[in-house]
């Protein structure tokens, strides 16, 4: 099969052919990707950011945003049969540790990493198990939806957690209208009252995210923490979602936090840099953000199916592969880019 494999750090990965994965366990899944979301993770990995935390040993296939079709299973799996469409969830999970069992199970303790830790989905064909594969009503299709099994999870998985304190009357923004930020403001409408704020560099991402439910739109021109301050008078937003992590963002979602706030952090690759007196003086809180769990991807997937979350994709065949990196680099794809085998 084909497959877009990263031989070197700090060297573009190839599209190379290597064996189709075999069935050995009696819940393995193979799947025949039909979508594999690119992201800026695979950026990271690429710069051997992710080289002391992945542990994988080098050539292995990239790819941890992945959807397609049951190709084949083990003996026991029971959940899903050959032909079946489904999304998968980024974590091999072991169903046995005190995290899995609570349901918590990006946490699990015995967990492997398709694209980070071991071979992913940007490939012909993708092994998991049976605790990863969501099944989904055939009229969704893998290439329009693959980029929800990361992106759109890590999206969901903090806005889940920001509801609790997403009372009618409070504001929440949203820093970065991009891939992630533009499936966050969906989720926002979705389950918050709160009136959402959006802060990008760009005037066309922005403009995106009026039709996805942004109430404000601010471009980061030097004035957006200003500009914020005057949307809520002065106060703050009760809640700020980050997903740009880097560049000052984290500098000025820290400016644009009212008292008691919240700061969810889900981009990264800065420094959080707070005086700890100021941190217990305003009582503020910053909550990391890891995927999500298999639960939060399959309502993920209900809301999809429901029509109130959209992606804004960009297509590239497999063997473009370097294209699309490149263009996602450059700041060229608007949404989410997907490599169709």
């Amino acid at each position: 099969m084909k497959a877009v494999r990263l031989f070197e750090y700090n060297q573009q990965p190839k599209v190379t052919e290597i064996d189709d994965p075999k069935i050995t366990g009696p819940h393995d899944v193979i799947v025949r990707i039909g979508g594999a979301g690119l992201c800026r993770t695979d950026l990271h990995i690429i710069e051997g950011q992710w080289v002391e935390k992945s542990g994988v040993t080098l050539p292995y296939t990239l790819g941890h945003e992945n959807a397609g079709w049951v190709h084949a299973i083990g003996s026991a799996v029971s959940n899903v049969a050959v032909g079946d469409t489904v999304i998968v969830h980024p974590l091999i999970t072991c169903g046995l540790c005190r995290a899995c069992r609570a349901g918590d199970d990006m946490h699990c303790s015995n967990s492997a990493f398709p694209g980070i830790s071991i071979d992913g989905g940007m490939a012909t064909f993708l092994k998991t198990t049976a605790r990863a594969v969501v099944k989904l009503n055939p009229s969704l299709a893998p290439k329009d939806i693959a980029a929800l099994a990361d992106a759109g999870l890590t999206a969901y998985h903090a806005v889940k957690k920001a509801a609790a304190i997403l009372y009618p009357g409070t504001k929440a923004v949203v820093i970065g209208a991009g891939g992630l930020g533009h499936i966050g403001i969906q989720c926002l409408k979705a389950l918050t009252p709160a009136e959402i704020i959006v802060v990008d560099r760009s005037a066309e991402a922005l403009a995106l995210t009026r039709s996805m439910g942004a109430d404000h739109t601010v471009v980061a021109n030097g004035k957006q923490v200003d500009t914020v301050k005057d949307i809520t008078n002065g106060q703050g937003a009760e809640v700020i979602i980050d997903f740009v992590g880097e560049g000052g963002a984290i500098e000025d979602g820290v400016a644009m936090l009212r008292r008691a706030g919240s700061y969810y952090v889900i981009g990264y690759g800065g420094r959080i840099n707070v005086p700890t007196i100021d941190i217990i003086s305003t009582e503020i809180n910053f909550i990391g953000n890891l995927v999500g769990t298999y639960n939060d991807l399959d309502e993920l997937m209900t809301l999809t199916a429901q029509g109130k979350v959209t992606l804004h994709t960009a297509m590239y065949p497999l063997d473009a592969a370097l294209d699309a990196i490149h263009d996602l680099d450059h700041g060229k794809i608007r949404g989410r880019g997907i490599l169709i085998p």
